[in-house]
């Protein structure tokens, strides 16, 4: 049958009826690993990462991989299978296989069986408030916010190991995520490529095949979503409250700029106004690409920040939202307008003052302290030493 199961009503208790019968006449296979990158949107991050780390090793052929998505035409190297989101298949491999890497919360109807290790892998450094910590919810579909934090604890019991990217994160990933198992503080495998590409000869590749001058700067703006700005679960808007038109305008004779939205953003803006000005690239392409090929960082409160760093070039954040997001949306785990190794402005017009004039120097202590907390873990092989963990895992009896 090739309806989606969710929204069917009948069909979809039979479904879960069937998938619960599965997993208990059916026997776990260490064999047999699930991968997961942004709730199945895409094929990127750090699951990605792990997964191609396996090829280079030939693990792919030795191992059963498949990654679940919702566009199925997604492009997947090596030999990993593809599997559609809740659809049958995707319940029928959660029952039988032994390994799950995701940086997402998988839904809370999938049962984690006994012999199966689920290795989770997170998808950022947080600034902003997480889970157990947040004292209010806005968030699409949770009005409750003591039903939210019981559910997000109920979930991460079912994860096996967390990997963090830093010590800063391990302190508070215990607390906001009720995690007791093993934290891997081994920085994230998705920065392996800001370490093996950062290179003149890869990066002009890189800008040869996304199609953007060599001669020009090459600015990257990638904000966060917001909570309460929604159409509802999962999809989220995009309202920047930045003039495109007016940077433009004063940037373009020497610079051009890529927008990157998050993955949970639905909105398909029309760019077209600002040809050979605003490059944008869909949702299968992975930022850490677009990183390597920019010459500055734009950015608010999104954990791009700490990745980004590992590169050593500028940052500046555009927080036209700043008091509400900090005192009534999330709140955050430090004191980012002092910590923030760049310069933080409220209006375009700040916005582009700030880019003219930026001067490294201005924030080279505040960058290098910046570093030291938060890529301390971060060196290249992170990716490698969780390869050796599935390995490892998958040969236990």
């Amino acid at each position: 049958m090739k309806g989606t199961v969710f929204g069917m009503g009948i069909l979809k208790q039979m479904v879960l009826a069937f998938y619960k019968l599965l997993t208990k006449i059916l026997p776990v296979n260490k064999k047999i690993i699930l991968f997961e990158s942004n709730l199945g949107r895409n094929y990127t991050g750090n699951p990605k990462a792990i997964y191609e780390e396996m090829i280079r090793r030939g693990l792919d052929k030795k191992y059963r991989c498949y990654f679940i998505l919702e566009d199925m035409q997604t492009e997947i190297p090596g030999a990993a299978k593809k599997i559609k989101r809740n659809r049958f298949r995707y319940f029928f491999y959660f029952a039988i296989a032994g390994i799950w890497v995701s940086d997402s919360r998988f839904p809370m109807y999938i049962i984690k069986r006994k012999g199966c290790t689920y290795i989770q892998t997170w998808h950022g450094t947080p600034l902003k408030k997480l889970a157990l910590d947040l004292d209010a919810v806005y968030m699409a579909g949770e009005n409750d916010i003591l039903e939210y934090k019981k559910n997000f604890y109920n979930n991460v019991q079912t994860w096996d190991y967390l990997v963090s990217q830093n010590a800063y994160s391990t302190r508070i990933f215990r607390r906001a995520f009720g995690f007791e198992k093993e934290i891997l503080e081994i920085g994230y495998p998705r920065n392996d490529i800001l370490f093996h590409k950062n290179n003149r000869q890869d990066i002009e590749k890189l800008k040869e095949k996304l199609g953007l001058p060599k001669d020009k700067r090459i600015i990257l703006y990638a904000p966060t979503w917001r909570d309460n700005e929604f159409y509802g679960n999962g999809r989220y808007k995009f309202n920047p409250r930045i003039d495109f038109s007016l940077l433009m305008e004063e940037l373009k004779n020497d610079t051009v700029m890529i927008v990157k939205y998050h993955y949970l953003i639905m909105d398909r803006i029309d760019w077209s106004p600002y040809r050979d000005f605003i490059y944008t690239y869909d949702l299968s392409y992975d930022i850490s690409f677009l990183y390597l090929v920019s010459d500055m960082l734009i950015t608010d409160y999104s954990s791009v920040m700490f990745d980004y760093s590992i590169l050593k070039r500028p940052m500046l954040f555009y927080c036209y939202d700043l008091e509400e997001y900090k005192n009534t949306l999330r709140g955050f785990y430090f004191d980012f307008i002092n910590e923030a190794p760049g310069p933080v402005v409220v209006t375009t017009g700040e916005l582009i003052s700030a880019i003219r004039e930026y001067d490294f120097n201005l924030y080279k202590d505040k960058y290098e302290a910046f570093c030291k907390k938060f890529n301390h873990a971060d060196d290249g092989s992170a990716s490698g030493r969780i390869v050796e963990l599935i390995e490892k895992i998958a040969s236990s009896q």
